[in-house]
């Protein structure tokens, strides 16, 4: 997936068969949460008791509640997108396939590192375009534009690339 991409969405992105990219978003945002937990204790939520009873509370949360209904709710706006720009487009389970697949970058993403969650997030957001323009069989152009906002909600919000790329431009004085 990370090393020939183009490949892997010709060949492992399957009509009507969500279940395996469900499970790996899933995997990736635990892995993400998991790491962020242990390297930076005070994001853990405090709602549930002691920080081991919260991160674990919290990690099944991200498991059962979190990564599926954002997969799903992406995968709805991305299709909408799509149906506006793409005349002849792959179906929905193609797309959250898509968007499952391209979070693969993201599951180093939980070190407290914002040169690391920067890189991630926009690979992230590089492999989504790519993935579009592949599945869905259109031009780079428009699989950029359809997933700039979709990119903007997975990786700049939830896998908090924004945060990490403000972080960077204040480190450099540049804001």
């Amino acid at each position: 997936m990370l090393v020939r991409p183009t490949r892997f969405f010709r060949t492992g992105v399957a009509p009507g068969d969500q279940a395996p990219g469900l499970v790996f978003a899933v995997c990736v945002a635990v892995a993400f949460a998991g790491v962020q937990f242990v390297l930076d204790p005070v994001t853990i939520p405090t709602a549930f008791g002691g920080p081991g009873v919260s991160a674990a509370v919290s990690l099944l949360f991200v498991a059962v509640f979190l990564a599926p209904a954002a997969l799903h709710l992406t995968a709805a706006l991305q299709t909408v997108v799509l149906i506006l720009l793409v005349r002849d487009r792959a179906g929905i389970s193609e797309t959250v396939q898509v968007l499952a697949y391209a979070s693969a970058p993201c599951a180093l993403a939980g070190p407290p590192v914002p040169e690391l969650r920067a890189a991630c997030a926009l690979y992230g957001a590089g492999l989504l375009a790519l993935g579009v323009r592949e599945v869905h069989d259109t031009s780079t152009l428009r699989a950029a534009v359809a997933t700039a906002l979709p990119s903007a909600l997975v990786f700049g919000v939830g896998f908090r690339g924004f945060a990490a790329v403000e972080t960077l431009l204040t480190r450099w004085y540049i804001v």
